[in-house]
């Protein structure tokens, strides 16, 4: 064989080679995962308040199992407070005027998000579910609590001016945490035999579903009365306005979103501009 014939022989099976790999069956398509939905953001109009107002205190009680279900709430990644701006500029202002008397402003609860409240209201459906009736709702039967108002199906919280909060007196010690299964005591009864909040005595404890809650009720006297009165005259010179039947409940007005519900989760990433 020729040198010529040897290097034509090398070029024919290259080519048949290449021929094959063009009209050979491509393998079978793998399956592609389906790729997940990215999670909502926050309008460019929310803020964590810590970046405006880092001296008031954070206790994010949905984002634990101290609450009135018992377990940690949809929706709730991270302890941050996330509120509008207007809102938190508010507070800032609120907690200025709080801290010259030797007060700061504690924080339960602030935006709160659409799967958060659909979380509560299949709680309330389920009438079997009582774990922590003994500390956060002893005089109401689980069956009314929509009736009474203590549950709905939206919240001024999922529009991002509402929080909910307390005063604690400077300096402020630290609260113990929540240890699921132990004893619960009655959420309107002496603060000594309550859960060990850092907070001033308001007369009942967080999320107190019962009457005492009620900002005016008359059976809150002396130095509850006079603190629930400190914490609502704080928060009205800054603009907000109370909900009478929750004493820890306020929303700052006018609401920069007066008709739009959330859903975006309680995290840094939600809040974090690129």
């Amino acid at each position: 064989m020729t040198r010529l014939q040897s290097v034509l022989r090398v070029l024919a099976a290259s080519a048949a080679a290449a021929l094959f790999t063009v009209i050979a069956p491509a393998p079978a398509a793998q399956a592609v995962p389906e790729l997940s939905v990215p999670e909502p953001s926050a309008p460019k109009e929310f803020v964590a308040l810590r970046s405006v107002a880092p001296t008031i205190i954070q206790e994010m009680r949905y984002l634990t199992p101290h609450n009135f279900l018992g377990e940690p709430v949809d929706g709730y990644r991270q302890p941050v407070c996330i509120v509008t701006r207007s809102t938190a500029e508010a507070l800032r202002r609120a907690q200025f005027r709080l801290l010259r008397q030797g007060y700061s402003l504690k924080v339960y609860d602030c935006y709160r998000p659409q799967r958060a409240v659909d979380h509560f209201v299949r709680w309330a459906k389920d009438l079997q579910d009582e774990r922590m009736k003994a500390e956060f709702y002893p005089r109401v039967d689980k069956s009314r609590l929509f009736e009474d108002g203590y549950i709905a199906e939206k919240s001024g919280h999922s529009r991002g001016s509402t929080v909910d909060l307390t005063l604690v007196k400077l300096p402020a010690l630290p609260t113990r945490p929540y240890l699921p299964g132990e004893t619960l005591a009655p959420c309107y009864g002496p603060k000594a035999e309550r859960f060990p909040d850092n907070s001033v005595d308001m007369g009942t404890g967080f999320d107190c579903f019962d009457t005492l809650s009620h900002t005016d009720d008359p059976r809150v006297e002396g130095e509850q009365r006079a603190n629930r009165q400190l914490l609502k005259a704080a928060l009205a010179e800054a603009g907000f306005t109370n909900l009478p039947e929750e004493w820890w409940h306020f929303t700052h007005k006018p609401e920069t979103f007066p008709d739009t519900y959330f859903d975006f989760p309680v995290a840094w990433r939600s809040v974090v501009r690129n």
